[in-house]
């Protein structure tokens, strides 16, 4: 006999993929439901859970248990496969520049006329040649992190880089602190090896580091992933004075700190990487796929010696070694200043998008740096996110709701906007429209 939990589960998910409860519908509170089923106030709170696991209702705290709009696709509006050509994607960001695509075929040319380029057709050592360690370590100083070629591994982009860092340092089971809302890249890779991931509360200036030391003091924690600098999708970048303190905390409970430093780049002068509070235990992962193009998939970790061996085997059973034809352009774009003026023009950008949607959204709330390309947009409690989204996406618009940022029981009522791959005209449109849709859900 099906026990008597899974009975109301089915029930209700039938009434929902019915229409019977349509998107929006406020579902009986836990005590109501245990009491309308006669089952206890436990099974009604197991009832809801496995509604939220299979996507169906979302608990929003302090408002209630709302069905949701089913027709959303897998993640909320963060699934790229699902952005047709006609859509606005403010969902990622590929920011791209007028002469990036010249610029390209001028670097391919001269791969056809100069250098060895049979020898880039061969196998590269794991971590890629001397020549180009010593080339990105150069680029690293000026970011200030003052490594050396022995320390830096050549990956396919900084997702990899993440990838390699979880795979040759953490062991499925293991307990990692990250910010209460964080890139979804990451929490893809928890959930793929298995890691236990732990809350750190969020505040508009960084994580609650107090927080943090409390949670280490009641658990067993490995390893703490954080972004110091432009936080994704926060737009904190943390002052010199949070950085020591996280390196200390990491010191004291023995953390691995995992660095992702993705949009650093937008970030003028920004202060030393949290590497250079903790070298011997953090991992600084970089990519340049935000500061030059997404199809460039070239990125760099940097360890201390005793990981290089661990991370060196992690590259290996995944990808060998970096395409060396792409490693071959960035590293000639390191060298003549290419890459550097690239930055110089994506944070002037993301700061002119910044100021647009500013200026569009006057009366909203958000969170967000003026140099980054996303925007954290709180919504009003008489407007609910997902419909939002499912709105929006009928408008050929695409953006996410929090959840799929989410580390923790509680998902805050808000979107985030991705402003840096659609045209400025585009941009204005968008933003017009979004603004319109909130206005217009408030009212129904």
């Amino acid at each position: 006999m099906k026990a008597r939990y899974k009975v109301i589960v089915d029930e209700f998910a039938s009434a929902i993929r019915a229409g019977t409860y349509l998107p929006g519908t406020r579902l009986p509170t836990h005590r109501a439901l245990s009491t309308e089923k006669h089952v206890s106030l436990a099974t009604a709170t197991r009832v809801y859970a496995e509604l939220e696991a299979m996507g169906l209702v979302s608990g929003e705290t302090g408002r209630g248990t709302f069905v949701r709009e089913i027709s959303l696709p897998a993640g909320l509006g963060l699934d790229q496969h699902a952005v047709a050509s006609d859509v606005l994607d403010l969902n990622f960001n590929y920011p791209s520049l007028p002469d990036q695509a010249e610029r390209l075929r001028d670097a391919m040319r001269q791969l056809t006329t100069s250098g060895d380029l049979a020898s880039l057709m061969r196998y590269q050592p794991h971590a890629g040649r001397q020549s180009d360690r010593e080339t990105i370590a150069t680029w690293l100083h000026g970011t200030g992190l003052n490594t050396s070629a022995d320390d830096v591994l050549i990956v396919n982009g900084a997702q990899h880089g993440l990838s390699v860092a979880v795979m040759g340092l953490l062991k499925p089971g293991d307990v990692v602190a990250v910010d209460a809302l964080t890139y979804p890249g990451f929490k893809a890779l928890a959930s793929l090896y298995h890691l236990e991931l732990v809350a750190i509360p969020a505040s508009t200036r960084g994580p609650d580091l107090t927080a943090l030391r409390h949670i280490c003091q009641r658990r067993r924690l490995r390893a703490v992933y954080t972004m110091p600098t432009l936080h994704n999708p926060l737009g904190w970048v943390m002052n010199n004075a949070q950085r020591r303190e996280l390196a200390l905390i990491a010191r004291t409970f023995d953390l691995l700190i995992i660095e992702d430093a993705a949009y650093a780049f937008l970030i003028r002068r920004p202060p030393p990487p949290l590497a250079t509070y903790a070298p011997e235990r953090t991992v600084y992962v970089t990519g340049f796929a935000k500061s030059i193009a997404t199809g460039l998939r070239v990125g760099a970790v940097v360890c201390p010696a005793g990981m290089r061996i661990a991370l060196e085997r992690a590259i290996r059973a995944t990808t060998w070694n970096t395409p060396s034809l792409m490693v071959s352009i960035v590293c000639g774009w390191i060298k003549n200043g290419t890459i550097k003026r690239f930055e110089l023009l994506k944070r002037r950008d993301a700061r002119q998008r910044q100021a647009l949607a500013r200026k569009i959204l006057v009366n909203s709330e958000w969170m967000s740096n003026s140099s980054s390309y996303f925007i954290w947009l709180l919504l009003p409690q008489e407007v609910r996110a997902d419909r939002l989204v499912y709105r929006l996406m009928q408008q050929s618009i695409s953006v996410s709701t929090a959840e799929p940022f989410s580390t923790s029981d509680s998902v805050p009522h808000a979107i985030r906007l991705a402003l840096g791959s659609v045209t400025m005209t585009q941009l204005s449109e968008a933003l017009t429209t979004i603004k319109e849709a909130i206005e217009y859900e408030k009212d129904f």
